[in-house]
This record gives C-alpha cells, sequence and structure tokens, in this order.
C-alpha cells in the first residue's frame, strides 16, 4: 500500500518536515525568532524527558539541514528541557516513558496483528479520583495545548520504538462543492449546520446507519455481502438528488445496498477519515512491540484527528460494535467486519482507482489489526489521558506565574479581587469542608456542598435537582464544570471525587449548567 499511497503523495522535502512539525507543535520560534507566535518555554518546561528528546531530534535533525544551505544559525534548545498490570492501562506516565522502560528491560514479547477476538486483552484505565476527561470535555484553549502535546508525546513514543514517521503533504484532489458524496466532510457537515446547528456527524451517515438499525442488524453477511452494483449506483443518484427534500423512497431500501452506500460514502470522501496528515501514523501503529503501545499510539491519533473526523470515525465504530453483538445471527464478528471494513476506511477516493483487487486485499489484512483495535477500545479510544491534562495544568500555572511577574497586570488582578471579593470564597469554604456549586442558568443560582472523602460529582448533580424541581433539563444534560484555577474549564466524569480534586485545583470555581448538546 505504501508504494501506491506515495504516488498520490508528495514527500517533504528536507527540513519542510522538520519545519511543519515544529510548526504544528507550537514550536515555530525554535527556528524562526521572528514569527510572532506565544513564547515556547512554558511549553516546552512542562515535557517528559521522551518527549523533549523528539523535540530535540527534530531540532538538531533541522540545525544541520539549515547549516548545510549556509542559512542563519539556529539556537540550541537542550538547556531550555527540564533534565502495573499488562491489561491496566496506567494513564498518569507518559506512553513514551513507559515504553522506554519496556524497551529497557528488554522484553522479547511481540504483538501478533492477527490473533483471534478474543486473544485481545481485557484492557481496562486505572481509575483516578480526580475522574477521567473525554473528548469534548476541555475548553478549546485547553484543547489547543492538548493537541501539541499529543502531538509530542505520539512522536516520541514511535521514536522508543524506532520507527521514524513520514510526513506527506497531499495533492491537490478536485472535489464537489455540494451534494453527499465524493464531498470533503467539512463541507458536509458545513451544509448540515446549517440546518441543524451542532450537528456531529453528516446526516447522510447518520440516516444510513439508523435506516440499517431500523430495519434489523441479524441479517446475514451485513457489511460483507454487496448489493447489486448498478442498483447501488442508481440509488446513490437517487439519494443525491432527493436526500434533503425528504423524498428518498427509504422504505424499498434493503439491508445490503444500505450496507454498500455506507461504505461507499466512506470510500468516496476526498481525503481519507483518517487523514493524509496521519495515515501514515495509523499504519505504523502494526509495527510497536506490544498490543498495549499499539493502543496507546491509537489513543494519541484519535486526539489528533480534527474535530469532524474523531466525531465521524465515533460514530462508525459504535455502528460496528451494535452489529457485532448480533453475530450469532449476522455472523459479523469483529474479525469480519474489520477485514471488510478495513479498506473503506484507509482507502479514499483517488487512491482507490489506482489499485488492483489482489492490492485491496493485501491492504485489508494488513489494516484489519487497527481496525479491529479502534472498534474494541472504543471506550478508551476518545480518552484523553491524565498526564496530557496534568500537562495542561502545568502550563497553565506556568503561564500565570510569568504574567504575574508582570507589574501591570498584578495591579489588574488586584483590582479585580478588590471588584470581585467573592471569589475569594471558594478556597475559603473548601478549606472548611464546603464548596460553593454555581448554577447560573437556573433559579436555584447557588448551593453550599459540604465534602466527604465519597463525594462525587454525580452526587453534587442529584442534591441540585433535588434543590431545584423548575429544572427541566435531563439529568444527563448536565454537567458539572471544573472553572478556572489550574485548568480553563472541564465537564466532571460523574465518578470524580470532588474532595480529591479540590485538592488538585484549590482556586477553581464549580458550575452546573447543559452540556453542550451532541446532534
Amino acid at each position: 500500500m505504501s508504494s501506491s499511497l506515495s504516488n498520490l503523495m508528495i514527500s517533504l522535502s528536507e527540513g519542510e518536515q522538520e519545519e511543519a512539525w515544529l510548526t504544528e507543535a507550537g514550536l515555530a520560534r525554535l527556528f524562526d525568532d521572528s514569527l510572532a507566535e506565544e513564547d515556547s518555554t512554558v511549553f516546552l518546561s512542562t515535557l517528559t524527558r521522551t518527549q523533549a528528546a523528539a523535540v530535540e531530534r527534530r531540532v538538531t535533525s533541522l540545525q544541520q539541514t539549515l547549516r548545510r544551505r549556509n542559512r542563519q544559525h539556529v539556537p540550541d534548545v537542550r538547556d531550555i528541557f527540564r533534565p502495573p498490570k499488562e491489561t491496566e492501562l496506567n494513564v498518569e506516565v507518559a506512553f513514551s516513558e513507559q515504553a522506554l522502560t519496556y524497551r529497557d528491560d528488554h522484553q522479547k514479547l511481540t504483538a501478533s496483528p492477527n490473533s483471534p477476538d478474543d486473544k485481545l486483552p481485557n484492557f481496562k484505565l486505572l481509575r483516578d479520583k480526580t475522574g477521567q476527561t473525554r473528548i469534548g470535555d476541555l475548553s478549546p484553549q485547553d484543547m489547543k495545548k492538548v493537541r501539541r502535546l499529543v502531538l509530542v508525546e505520539m512522536t516520541a513514543l514511535f521514536d522508543t520504538a524506532g520507527i521514524d514517521l513520514k510526513a506527506h503533504k497531499a495533492v491537490k484532489v478536485k472535489t464537489k462543492e455540494s451534494g453527499l458524496f465524493g464531498v470533503p466532510l467539512a463541507t458536509l457537515l458545513d451544509q448540515d449546520q446549517r440546518r441543524a446547528p451542532g450537528t456531529k456527524v453528516p446526516f447522510i451517515l447518520q440516516r444510513l446507519i439508523n435506516h440499517i438499525e431500523e430495519e434489523g442488524l441479524d441479517t446475514e453477511g451485513l457489511l460483507r455481502i454487496p448489493g447489486a452494483a448498478t442498483r447501488v449506483k442508481t440509488l446513490c443518484q437517487e439519494l443525491e438528488s432527493s436526500f434533503y427534500d425528504g423524498m428518498f423512497p427509504w422504505q424499498q431500501l434493503k439491508q445490503h445496498d444500505a450496507a454498500s452506500l455506507l461504505k461507499l460514502f466512506i470510500r468516496e470522501l476526498p481525503h481519507p477519515l483518517l487523514t493524509v496528515e496521519y495515515l501514515n501514523a495509523f499504519l505504523a501503529v502494526n509495527k510497536l512491540p506490544t498490543k498495549k503501545q499499539q493502543l496507546q499510539a491509537l489513543n494519541l491519533l484519535v486526539l489528533l484527528l480534527p474535530e469532524a473526523n474523531q466525531d465521524t470515525l465515533k460514530a462508525l465504530v459504535e455502528f460496528f460494535k451494535r452489529v457485532i453483538d448480533h453475530q450469532e445471527k449476522n455472523k459479523m464478528t469483529l474479525n469480519n467486519v474489520s477485514v471488510v471494513m478495513a479498506p473503506n476506511i484507509f482507502m479514499f477516493k483517488g487512491f482507490r482507482s489506482k489499485i488492483t483487487e489482489q492490492q485491496e486485499f493485501s491492504m485489508a489484512t494488513s489494516t484489519a489489526n487497527i481496525v479491529r483495535l479502534l472498534i474494541r477500545y472504543q471506550n478508551l479510544l476518545w480518552t484523553i489521558p491524565k498526564f496530557i491534562v496534568t500537562q495542561v495544568r502545568q502550563q497553565n500555572m506556568e503561564s500565570l506565574k510569568k504574567q504575574n511577574k508582570d507589574r501591570a497586570v498584578r495591579k489588574l488582578l488586584k483590582k479585580i479581587t478588590t471588584d470581585k471579593p467573592s471569589d475569594k470564597a471558594v478556597p475559603e469554604e473548601g478549606s472548611q469542608g464546603f464548596i460553593r456549586v454555581q448554577a447560573p442558568q437556573f433559579s436555584k443560582i447557588s448551593m453550599a456542598v459540604q465534602l466527604t472523602e465519597e463525594l462525587q460529582a454525580a452526587d453534587v448533580l442529584t442534591r441540585f435537582l433535588s434543590q431545584d424541581s423548575s429544572v427541566t433539563v435531563k439529568r444527563e444534560e448536565l454537567c458539572l464544570y471544573e472553572i478556572g484555577g489550574n485548568i480553563k474549564e472541564r465537564c466532571l466524569d460523574g465518578e470524580t471525587y470532588m474532595k480529591a480534586l479540590l485538592q488538585l485545583n484549590p482556586t477553581a470555581e464549580w458550575v452546573i449548567k447543559p452540556v453542550k448538546p451532541l446532534v
């Protein structure tokens, strides 16, 4: 596949790859001081040794390239850096650090990409009292920091295994500006969001999935047996012309035809669902030595995907899991679904037309393991590891310290404190065993909550709803948020222990408000 794929992409020239990587990580100032970008020192100060080594390698490589080109000397950045059970996922220690320990222990165990469904380990996250953080729980400002850290961590993880990730830039593909099939994901969502703001997954994909489920998931060979090619082509044309008008005859659509349309939709995307940028990294997951490291790499790669790709991929793997749940009737096991769907997910419009059926079969075999992991461990992969959230908290605190060194900022903060004396109430109440929970969007604006060792975020929501009968929002649509201190904003997992979190972020405010609606 790699040679065929390379024909459709242009390798970045010497030096360009390092520059592009450093720029994406928000570290462009390390090679160009003239750039008006935020100071990199705070970001660099929170990196682990393996993450720092990944940055250092690319800066060193770029330095050597620039010297060869007789360009200006780039300052050496080395001085900037601060020098469980197998089935349990430790998310408190950087994955790359864990991989380094594994490598140094010279363990000989290797991953088996084609192990049977029932041989995949039952990985589980070690529970943390301060709660899990999932994609969508953090503010856009903190998610920007997450993405930069994840890029460095993902690269460090592959570096530790001796895997060199070659970046590519996609050749421009002619795309449609409207319609359903062969339309860029962002364009599809834009046209759907004009009809229903907040839409996360294209309407056409949602409708096809709903239709298949409404008609029943017991159909034997679902996703594997194709619909008649000529009929599917006709149906595709009918959908293009009548989907948004509501005139498409869904009641006449057969299961295998609907499944073929779903696969066609994914294949016809002008750019791969896993993105051209990270497709090689997804493929390289198979080269990592253990299933745990493969899972950790996929976790990081999912976090790196654009939001639209994350949401659409999640909708797909959740659907695949529901298909597999009916395997006694439809005969579609995890392995069967993965082998069938892998070529659709890893190929895209321009690529598919250039390979033979034999190459497509070979590709299905090599990529099925990755799709199996995406389906099997989907509940883990859309979680932000605690060590990344911890680094975000450290960056926020370091940034605050730097701001406080500026006298003008200190005066402004003092004025704000004077104007808003209630801000002091949170740490004072917390020290007395209470927190004050705000609910500005509801009639009961705030309430004091006594802390105990066992009090969880879900308990706070229960207490609030029991005291304010005027709230018409459903329990599952509400969230208790941690706001301020060392985090911008975080929607709390219901099993978060409030006393433990208060110790981690003593100056935070606690606010109950509706979760942003997911369509």
